[in-house]
């Protein structure tokens, strides 16, 4: 058994943060589903940024759309749509083994239409609709006018993967928002959630911070936050009452790749182990787990009141985390915006 086998019998399913033309074209995401027992793939503005700002694969589409007259916003989400569709077709035998937890293939809404509950709603529709595949599912951030929207989506009978979730208590508002809106869908058993929550973007700020205050006792806390925030998320999913006859919104991990290197590669895969959740990771956060392992059962469950104890001392060392999480969700949105821009800016460039 694998280490990524491992995982998924502890509990945690771990699909690929990443997507490109190449990796499809290549077989790339045949030969991970087959080698490294990957059960889905997320993908995000900066990823199709990275995709397809390199190389040539998108050559010939990007040919065809300036033929066809196609503006920057329907370029980009013809190729986005089109990659979806084929990693979809990729992963739907993932899909039907697991019941439609898993086999997943994230696309999400214009960054830039976050606050916009209607607008953010009526994209959801149009690209669920072009996407066309029942093991797709359309990302939106948990941000502002955003929570309504995703409630409205999964009444819809869209399946959601709310995004950009960096403190426990916006968690709770993402699951009030996907307990009203499962329960006015008129299929619930159909439709499939997961919750997206940002793991070492919490650390890296806490971490800047902790290295302001210089203290013995804050030093000490460097590296625990990220992970103790994630359990405490983890203990309120696993206290949720979900809407009978609906499938649990499990927690997906996110921001797994460790950005600080003193810190073990697969730090976010080991202590964030536990049934019910998946953890979305970069190839070389995978390619670790396989090779180093490290896993030791759930890591999880009955961690709460260790992982409250973490952030009585992180304020008592004086770091405010309410502010720490304000800063974060403001940030996510602002960096998506910015890859969002510049995946424009680089199509714009080339369809001249």
């Amino acid at each position: 058994m694998s280490h990524i086998d491992e995982l998924l019998h502890i509990g945690t399913s771990t699909w690929l943060d990443d997507l490109s033309r190449e990796r499809l074209d290549s077989g790339n995401v045949e030969e991970l589903i087959r080698t490294k027992s990957i059960q889905g793939v997320t993908t995000n503005p900066a990823i199709f940024a990275a995709a397809m700002t390199k190389g040539n694969a998108y050559d010939e589409a990007i040919a065809t759309l300036k033929n066809a007259g196609a503006d920057f916003d329907s370029a980009v989400y013809s190729m986005a749509i089109e990659d979806v569709q084929r990693a979809c077709d990729a992963f739907l035998p993932v899909y039907e083994a697991s019941g439609g937890k898993d086999g997943r293939v994230s696309l999400e809404v214009d960054p830039r239409i976050s606050e916009d509950r209607d607008a953010t709603l009526a994209q959801a529709k149009e690209l669920w609709e072009r996407v066309d595949r029942p093991n797709a599912m359309i990302k939106i951030p948990a941000v502002g006018n955003s929570l309504p929207a995703i409630a409205d989506a999964l009444a819809a009978g869209i399946s959601v993967n709310v995004t950009l979730i960096f403190s426990v208590e916006r968690y709770a508002q993402v699951i009030e928002a996907f307990k009203d809106g499962i329960t006015r869908a008129e299929n619930p058993g159909d439709v499939h959630s997961v919750a997206s929550f940002f793991v070492s973007r919490v650390d890296s700020e806490i971490d800047k911070r902790l290295n302001a205050i210089g203290t013995g006792a804050a030093l000490s806390l460097k590296g625990k936050a990220g992970i103790a925030n994630a359990r405490l998320a983890y203990e309120l999913f696993q206290k949720t009452e979900f809407p009978a006859g609906s499938n649990p919104q499990r927690p997906l991990w996110a921001s797994t790749s460790v950005k600080n290197p003193e810190y073990p590669a697969t730090m976010y895969v080991t202590e964030l182990a536990g049934p019910n959740t998946v953890n979305t990771m970069p190839e070389a956060t995978i390619d670790a787990t396989l090779a180093e392992g490290g896993l030791h059962g759930d890591t999880l469950s009955g961690t709460g009141d260790a992982a409250r104890q973490v952030f009585a001392d992180l304020e008592a060392v004086g770091v405010d985390t309410a502010d720490v999480f304000a800063v974060l969700e403001k940030e996510g949105v602002d960096k998506f915006v910015a890859a969002w821009g510049d995946l424009l800016s680089s199509v714009e460039s080339r369809l001249a």
